[in-house]
């Protein structure tokens, strides 16, 4: 299981219905990801120097069982589909309870944006290669550009 973020929910992440509110889940699979990239050697000061940075598309949660106060927490993170050079990705995402429990699927799809531009970009060679070393899921699917299958 390649999980990339375990912890415990705090009162703030708890709703009026006395389970995790439902930005929490969200909250909690975006620091797996960044946790996840920079053990994958993709430093936050390395993109601030570079001026790049994630950007998300698509986030779509399922959420199939109550996560509790104080409940302990697991969040894996496994790419499902990515161009050759990482420029384009998606990923899945498992949160689970502290029983073992899976109480959440979470789903993205990203990209890379130069944040002077404001236009979507890739990674330099060498963050490509440290971007496509991480964990893979089953089902993983290489994206092939459509023009590049026009060619």
């Amino acid at each position: 299981m390649n999980v990339f973020y375990e912890g415990q929910v705090i009162w703030s992440q708890i709703d009026a219905n006395m389970h995790m509110r439902h930005s929490a889940y969200s909250d909690f699979a975006a620091q797996a990801r960044f946790v996840m990239l920079e053990e994958y050697g993709l430093k936050p000061d390395v993109f601030v120097k570079l001026k790049i940075g994630p950007v998300l598309f698509r986030e779509e949660l399922f959420y199939l069982r109550e996560v509790h106060a104080n409940d302990r927490i697991k969040v894996t993170s496994e790419l499902t589909k990515a161009r050759p050079d990482g420029s384009r990705f998606s990923l899945r995402q498992e949160m689970f309870r502290g029983d073992g429990v899976k109480a959440a699927i979470i789903n993205v799809d990203g990209a890379w944006i130069n944040l002077e531009t404001r236009k979507l970009t890739g990674l330099p060679n060498e963050l490509s290669e440290l971007f496509m070393k991480m964990p893979r899921a089953a089902d993983f699917v290489e994206d092939i550009p459509s023009e590049a299958i026009r060619q």
